[in-house]
């Protein structure tokens, strides 16, 4: 059953688009999610969505793009907080990012355009400021240290993988979640 057409701004009609396809996109593998369905959904012809994703690879990438722009909003360090108070926070807000947009988790990181240069691109952009944030917030002695940045960004792929598998199994809840990758990450800096 199509839904009726409804007249919107191009900016309102793409965010509905993207939401739309995160929701789709995180239930079914991609291969089983149809830009149709998709157009159907939103009430506009398969052309429109044609229109404003080309393709369904650069759709499913514009979604990605969006959720991360979207994290990384959300996890926006106070930097009048002390260091670990900080990153603490940061974590804080990712877990519950993770809770609330499961779905959303599941499809970025189970997808089969998982490996696509675009993806990879908006996944390392994204780790690349969470990283720089702590860094920012370290002491300057230990802001070039590489020992340190590695561990940073091993850090953050490890709360990632940590919090796929919470939304996943949910056999930890939202607080062992917390204190594992806080206790990670003091074991990592010896903060």
């Amino acid at each position: 059953m199509t839904t009726p057409r409804k007249r919107m701004t191009p900016a309102l009609r793409r965010a509905q688009l993207i939401e739309i396809g995160w929701a789709l996109f995180a239930e079914r593998p991609y291969e089983d999610v149809w830009i149709e369905e998709v157009a159907d959904l939103a009430g506009v012809s398969r052309g429109l969505m044609y229109h404003y994703f080309p393709s369904k690879r650069e759709f499913f990438v514009e979604i990605v793009r969006a959720e991360s722009e979207r994290n990384l909003g959300l996890t926006a360090p106070d930097t009048s907080l002390p260091v670990f108070e900080q990153i603490a926070a940061g974590l804080d807000a990712y877990i519950s990012y993770t809770d609330e947009h499961a779905h959303g988790v599941r499809a970025v990181n189970r997808g089969t355009l998982l490996g696509d240069p675009l993806i990879n691109e908006i996944l390392t952009r994204e780790f690349d400021v969470q990283q720089q944030r702590i860094l920012a917030a370290l002491p300057t002695t230990l802001q070039d240290d590489e020992t340190v940045r590695t561990a940073l960004r091993g850090w953050i792929a490890f709360v990632r993988a940590v919090c796929l598998d919470w939304v996943e199994r949910r056999t930890l809840d939202r607080e062992q979640v917390r204190a594992l990758c806080l206790r990670a990450l003091s074991g990592l800096l010896e903060v």
